[in-house]
């Protein structure tokens, strides 16, 4: 059974970087034809896709935060990670990692959501 866990601090001060880990269980992070998604949901608005890294390696960023994304795996780890840097305030959200079936922007699985806060 898939499931995907994401881990990091829950507080992150302006200008620095955030930084999230999300772990998979019950599969693995190269198998094809799958990628791996980061997410985002600030309070009160809706969903916004940050980037995935693919069963390949290959990567793919919003080209409106790809200025401050970085995104890679660990595959001994099954891992992947979502680096942020220079935060504000208003990349306060619950984060998520997904997988994407075959990249079409489809997730079918979902971690349970991190709450990030931006704040001093």
């Amino acid at each position: 059974q898939v499931q995907l866990q994401e881990s990091g601090p829950g507080l992150v001060k302006p200008s620095q970087t955030l930084s999230l880990t999300c772990t998979l269980s019950g599969g693995s992070i190269t198998t094809n034809y799958y990628y791996w998604s980061w997410i985002r949901q600030p309070p009160g608005k809706g969903l916004e896709w940050i980037g995935f890294i693919g069963y390949s390696g290959n990567i793919h960023y919003n080209p409106s935060l790809k200025s401050r994304t970085s995104i890679s795996r660990d595959t001994s780890r099954n891992q992947f990670t979502l680096q942020l840097s220079s935060v504000t305030p208003e990349d306060t959200a619950v984060y998520y990692c997904a997988r994407d079936d075959r990249g079409l922007a489809v997730m079918d699985y979902w971690g349970q959501g991190t709450q990030v806060t931006v704040s001093s």
